[in-house]
């Protein structure tokens, strides 16, 4: 009540200074005034197209919303550990250039990086050598067998010849194997294209998190190269204490916004529920996949959450454009007649999402003179920004309301009272 008081006070001076000026005004204007203001709703009051703008209102419509039955519950973004790359090189070598930066997008396979290692050069000259090698030998076994056949040569030779050919395909497969791991293709090699820098992909698309190598840096098979994360699987992980955990199950609706931005909000549907509490806690963890628009989520974001318990919806305005005056909340209608003509046309820019809740995009700001009447509320559950309301009188369904600076208005209506008197 005390705000309100201070309110009324600075606000007196903003709306009624200009009145106050006038000394010279006659009795009977005064009297004229009185009579006229006698007349007026006093659940109604008006204010000027300059008024408007310099308390900043903003206008919504009445939406549906999933407040009843649910619970609140903190928890943090995740993204699943398949959805998550460490790259690496599979063997070491110096960092010869790098062809993304942090923040990039890069698809399955795409090369990120280069490195160039001498060992490199030899492996790839080996191939060649023991690919050579096996050519001979298979040739040498050959003949032996021929001559084994006419008992023109002993049978120790053939064996080893055997043993020979063996042992080079054996080593041969091996540098192939190596070659393909590292990028290089084998059945393309030849003594004229051998590589002196090998290609570092990416093993899935997604956005680079990290960087930790520059150019000129000398990297183990071991040492990470750069991350890369998919946020198209990104879900939330909320803990939720042992008490409520039988309220939840598999399906359930989340309604959830950022910790640290919690002006827009976003839907998940739980799809696990943990059998194990998490260390050190009495919490269990939920999980729940992220639906619809990800954008400005983050792996490793705190959120808050609403758990919806059941699927019933109620009428709902934000907070803010609910007031209370002695002893009884209200919202703030705009009554102007020729507004109603826009209450059908901005039905169109109400969106409603799967779950059947309302979205106003934008209303827009009427122009000129604005009349807005006191509708009594009954106040309900407040979650996420909203709260459940049951209007006391019959209003339009389309009506517009003030759901920013309804403070403002009350203030103005309420010295308007004390003015008449």
């Amino acid at each position: 009540m005390k705000n309100i008081l201070i309110i009324i006070a600075l606000f007196a001076i903003l709306f009624f200074t200009p009145s106050c000026g006038n000394k010279s005004a006659s009795k009977e204007e005064h009297t004229e005034e009185g009579n006229h203001e006698e007349h007026e709703n006093s659940n109604t009051t008006s204010l000027t197209a300059e008024q408007v703008k310099s308390i900043k209102l903003e206008f919504g419509k009445i939406e549906k919303k999933q407040l009843t039955a649910s619970l609140k519950a903190n928890g943090i973004l995740n993204v699943p550990n398949q959805n998550k790359a460490t790259i690496t090189a599979l063997m070491g070598g110096v960092v010869k250039s790098i062809l993304v930066q942090s923040g990039n997008n890069v698809n399955k396979g795409q090369v990120i990086a280069t490195i160039a290692n001498t060992s490199f050069i030899t492996m790839q000259e080996e191939f060649l050598s023991t690919s050579s090698k096996l050519a001979l030998a298979e040739i040498e076994y050959k003949r032996q067998q021929e001559l084994q056949a006419g008992n023109a040569t002993a049978l120790k030779t053939l064996q080893i010849t055997e043993a020979e050919v063996k042992s080079l395909k054996a080593r041969k497969a091996s540098l192939q194997k190596q070659l393909e791991l590292v990028g290089i293709n084998p059945a393309a090699l030849t003594s004229e294209n051998i590589q002196t820098v090998i290609n570092i992909t990416s093993p899935i698309s997604g956005a680079v998190s990290t960087l930790s190598v520059n150019i000129g840096t000398y990297v183990d098979a071991n040492n990470a190269i750069a991350e890369v994360i998919d946020n198209s699987q990104i879900h939330l992980d909320l803990f939720i204490y042992e008490r409520d955990l039988g309220k939840l199950k598999e399906g359930q609706t989340i309604h959830f916004t950022l910790t640290n931005n919690p002006g827009k909000e976003y839907d998940a549907k739980v799809y696990a529920i943990s059998n194990t509490f998490e260390q050190n806690t009495k919490a269990v963890a939920v999980h729940a996949m992220v639906e619809g628009d990800k954008t400005g989520l983050i792996n490793g974001m705190s959120i808050t959450a609403i758990v919806s318990l059941e699927n019933a919806t109620v009428d709902a305005v934000p907070t803010e454009a609910i007031v209370n005056y002695q002893g009884q909340d209200y919202i703030f209608v705009v009554t102007d007649p020729h507004n109603e003509s826009e209450h059908h046309d901005e039905k169109d820019g109400d969106h409603h999402d799967e779950n059947g809740h309302s979205h106003n995009e934008s209303v827009k700001v009427p122009e000129g003179e604005l009349t807005f009447e006191r509708i009594p509320v009954r106040k309900g559950t407040t979650d996420v920004g909203y709260s459940e309301v049951t209007i006391l009188r019959d209003i339009h369904p389309d009506a517009k309301i003030a759901t920013k600076g309804s403070f403002f208005i009350l203030a103005k209506m309420t010295n308007s009272g004390e003015h008449e008197h």
